[in-house]
């Protein structure tokens, strides 16, 4: 019998795929399951849904309990096997409106904010702290226990965590598992060469991992969909109306101009680089269909559209659930039974890539079995890839030394590294906008000298 805690349970749907899916484990069903948060009312709402699905499901035979408040948290992890986090830190508001609202002003705009640019850098430092108080709970009440981190930004969080304490983490991303069918969705070529039928091999960065392979029954699908892709992304390039353009275009674009395609969406990729959203070219942003300010609107929708689903999740006494493709239960199972299964993952690099820095968080293909999770060894990327993931790598570093060193400079240096913040404003602007994000953060913000 296991004990899963899961930190940050008041994401109720993603505690619902998550727990429910260990629910229809046999190796896990019959769990120990403590589940954490700080907000009484979200964390109420998961524990009668999942007690609901427990019931239904799985016979009652998990134990579910909730603790509530930094006092309890000790207690939530005491003992356990595996430590789900799935925590957001300032949430939207005050958090994610400022990370969006204070660049404005100095004239620079972000479509998602939550992986890298001055967003992504301000996500992890004040959410990095957290974990690693995390981190220090599980070093001396659940030495043994894995460490599976969903939140973001992955590359810094994981990396970070790894780096400055001794628990055995891993970084799980969804982009994995759907990229390759996201391209051929794309396209139009879904139904031709059906997903569950297509080989992938991904690796790099997290949000930057390079599909490095596509075949069908052994046949390389590259130059067929290039093919295609060139000719779509020229009609969908000179379209007027934005309905007639399509969702994905920069990741189309990139894979012709660097022979790969990215494992994360159009909107997220285009605030990794320089190229698409520049005030020097404003044409660019409605050329690819690019999302400015996308994930403010998402949240807004997402904390309208919860009032609903609460009542379909929270209040159905019949609520039932069937295993999702989220990692974390196949990778609990696969540790539990030493039965080995394969994923994708973000660990530290010592190697795997050997033209990516050794301390880099990389996500590359991992064996999981009674060892726990394994890197496997992937070699050197076309360096073209490389290159573009080590930009995003020097920011990450940058923002992890920040972070442990509490040194006010190594956010100004990591904000000076970040492509899209370089690419639109000067040292002064960019050190005056980290001044004053650290002010709006306020006490959400650890001290740095």
């Amino acid at each position: 019998m296991s004990k899963i805690t899961f930190m940050g349970a008041g994401s109720t749907v993603f505690a619902k795929n998550v727990l429910g899916d260990s629910m229809l484990c046999d190796a896990l069903c019959r769990s120990d399951i403590a589940l954490y948060d700080i907000d009484r009312v979200r964390l109420n709402e998961s524990k009668r849904m999942l007690d609901t699905i427990n019931r239904n499901v799985n016979q009652g035979r998990a134990k579910i309990k909730a603790y509530l408040g930094v006092d309890k948290r000790r207690q939530a992890l005491d003992g356990a096997d595996f430590v789900i986090n799935a925590i957001q830190v300032g949430g939207y508001d005050p958090c994610t409106i400022t990370d969006f609202e204070v660049p404005k002003k100095y004239g620079l705009r972000q479509t998602i904010a939550d992986t890298l640019g001055i967003g992504g850098i301000f996500r992890t430092l004040r959410t990095l702290p957290v974990m690693l108080d995390f981190a220090h709970d599980v070093e001396k009440v659940a030495p043994k226990a894995w460490f599976l981190n969903y939140t973001n930004p992955m590359a810094m969080l994981t990396g970070g965590l790894l780096r400055g304490s001794s628990v055995k983490a891993v970084g799980l991303c969804h982009s994995v598992q759907v990229c390759a069918s996201s391209l051929l969705q794309s396209l139009g070529l879904d139904k031709k060469y059906p997903p569950q039928e297509v080989v992938q091999y991904t690796a790099g960065i997290n949000h930057m991992a390079w599909l490095l392979k596509i075949e069908h029954k052994g046949r390389d699908l590259y130059p067929e969909i290039k093919a295609l892709a060139e000719k779509k992304l020229k009609q969908w390039r000179k379209a007027k109306d934005p309905k007639d353009k399509h969702w994905n275009m920069v990741r189309l674009e990139m894979m012709l101009r660097i022979g790969y395609y990215i494992t994360e969406s159009s909107e997220h990729f285009s605030e990794y680089c320089v190229h698409f959203i520049k005030n020097a070219a404003p044409e660019l942003v409605p050329e690819f269909n690019i999302p400015l300010d996308e994930y403010p609107r998402r949240c807004v929708n997402q904390i309208e559209g919860w009032k609903k689903m609460s009542k379909e999740l929270v209040g159905s006494p019949d609520l039932k659930h069937s295993r999702s493709h989220e990692y974390a239960s196949y990778i609990m199972e696969a540790i539990a039974t030493d039965k080995p299964t394969r994923i994708g993952g973000n660990v530290i690099n010592h190697g795997l890539i050997p033209n990516l820095p050794p301390e880099a968080c990389v996500e590359v293909p991992c064996l999981v079995d009674g060892n726990g999770v394994q890197g496997c060894y992937v070699g050197n990327l076309p360096e073209v890839c490389a290159s573009y993931n080590r930009t995003n790598i020097n920011v990450q570093l940058m923002t992890i030394e920040a972070v442990l060193t509490r040194r006010r400079e190594c956010i100004y240096q990591a904000a000076m590294l970040d492509p899209h913040t370089a690419g639109e404003l000067t040292i002064d602007q960019i050190r005056a906008m980290c001044d004053d994000l650290i002010e709006a953060h306020g006490d959400w913000l650890p001290k740095f000298r």
